[in-house]
């Protein structure tokens, strides 16, 4: 019994080993996300406790920051998703790196913004109702389906991409490979039958992806403020469209950052080729995405309704104007596209890196200022203008929800084989 009670010893030091090994890096960041999350969930609990009145949201202004970082959250799950489709559906094959990241990333993000949505609902408890009692005129219980199905797809789509390194790292004594043998067959295998398999429901699964993210997913979100007729500035048929658009400008953004930041921390080489083109790619989203705008703004500004025109104004010249002014154009636009088009940058792989991030707190200022605005303005001007800023509470709460998705994403990463190495990039599909 002590020589048997040894060997199990030995054999389990012999796995911890391998288990355990993670960068200091790593662990200093694991650190700080549970602290940033151990924080938030006091103030997440007391929301829940108190209610909505740990917030500064009112009968004039319903929504707030909670529901910008919901749609900003959105948005850049749809967009990495899109992304992915560009590799497995449409074969472009320089940006493989990121292909399995981004399918990891949308559905990390879908978890975020609709745990964003869970902290505004006034009634937590009844949010499966929208379920259970589907009334099928409403674009938002339209929404609440069109979210389960997407986050189907994408997780299918996602172990269909790591079937390969799974069924590999099965094989393995690590902790990648303890739990590739929980979610793998015993019987799986891999020839050239499987890869071929597994590249076709890839393009089939994207394929199907595609009008589901861009109808169902960030053109549905977008279509719930479109339909609001008592809001001028949302209730315009363009505004789905821009919604779909700005994703893809996100999500690349982030995708771009998270792969330099990342290889930066591991000491890793950087595929410079790769990060030129997915920042081209980037920047052109973007000047699509102004276009968008710009036009979105004249037609409102030459409609001449007075509504319209008090949101615009109090978007471009109240004393919060600085959200659209320095952080959507300066920081979001003007910058970034210097940066990328500039010869002394555009091949920068640093220079490239604070493009991306610039465009990523860019967005987060376009959520903001397509949420706050319309709402601050009254729907009758007898009524009192809204005077909305998140509390401290709020942010709080913001900081547990992003620091719950960051553990999410670093400890997926950690037991799920999501990069791509480079015998993958060059054979993947073949």
């Amino acid at each position: 019994m002590a020589n048997l009670a040894v060997d199990l010893k030995e054999k389990s030091t012999s796995k911890s080993k391998i288990n355990v090994t993670v960068s200091k890096a790593f662990k200093i960041w694991i650190s700080a996300l549970t602290v940033a999350f151990l924080i938030g969930g006091y103030f997440i609990v007391e929301r829940f406790i108190t209610g909505l009145a740990a917030t500064n949201l009112s009968s004039i202004t319903p929504w707030g920051a909670w529901i910008a970082f919901y749609i900003f959250f959105v948005g850049l799950s749809a967009g990495s998703f899109l992304l992915s489709t560009l590799i497995y559906v449409f074969g472009m094959e320089e940006y493989e790196r990121v292909g399995k990241a981004a399918l990891f990333t949308a559905i990390v993000c879908m978890i975020v913004a609709l745990t964003f949505v869970l902290m505004d609902l006034g009634r937590p408890e009844r949010m499966l109702n929208a379920i259970i009692y589907w009334n099928v005129t409403s674009p938002l219980a339209w929404e609440v389906h069109f979210y389960l199905v997407y986050i189907g797809l994408l997780a299918v789509e996602l172990y269909i991409a790591m079937r390969e390194d799974l069924v590999r790292a099965a094989k393995t004594n690590s902790l990648k490979g303890f739990v590739a043998k929980l979610i793998t067959f015993k019987n799986a295998t891999i020839n050239a039958a499987t890869k071929k398999r597994d590249h076709m429901w890839m393009k089939i699964l994207g394929t199907i992806g595609i009008p589901l993210a861009i109808l169902g997913v960030h053109g549905g979100t977008g279509t719930i403020f479109a339909v609001v007729k008592a809001r001028p500035s949302w209730n315009t048929a363009l505004f789905p469209i821009i919604f779909v658009v700005s994703a893809m400008v996100s999500g690349t953004a982030l995708l771009l950052a998270m792969y330099i930041i990342k290889k930066k921390v591991q000491k890793q080489p950087i595929d410079q080729g790769m990060v030129v083109s997915l920042a081209k790619l980037m920047v052109g989203f973007l000047i699509i995405d102004l276009g968008l705008q710009f036009y979105e703004y004249l037609i409102g500004w030459y409609g001449l309704e007075a509504e319209h025109l008090d949101t615009l104004a109090t978007m471009m010249a109240s004393e919060k104007a600085w959200s659209f002014w320095i952080v959507q154009m300066l920081m979001g636009a003007v910058i970034p596209i210097t940066i990328v088009f500039w010869k002394k940058t555009s091949q920068n792989v640093n220079a490239l890196l604070a493009a991306a991030v610039l465009i990523v707190i860019g967005i987060i200022g376009v959520r903001f200022n397509i949420v706050l605005p319309p709402l601050v303005v009254p729907v009758f001007h007898e009524l009192p203008w809204g005077n909305y800023a998140p509390t401290i509470k709020e942010w709080m709460v913001s900081v547990g929800v992003v620091a719950m998705g960051l553990l999410i994403y670093s400890f997926g990463e950690l037991l799920l084989p999501i990069e791509e190495t480079s015998d993958e990039v060059s054979h993947n599909g073949k």
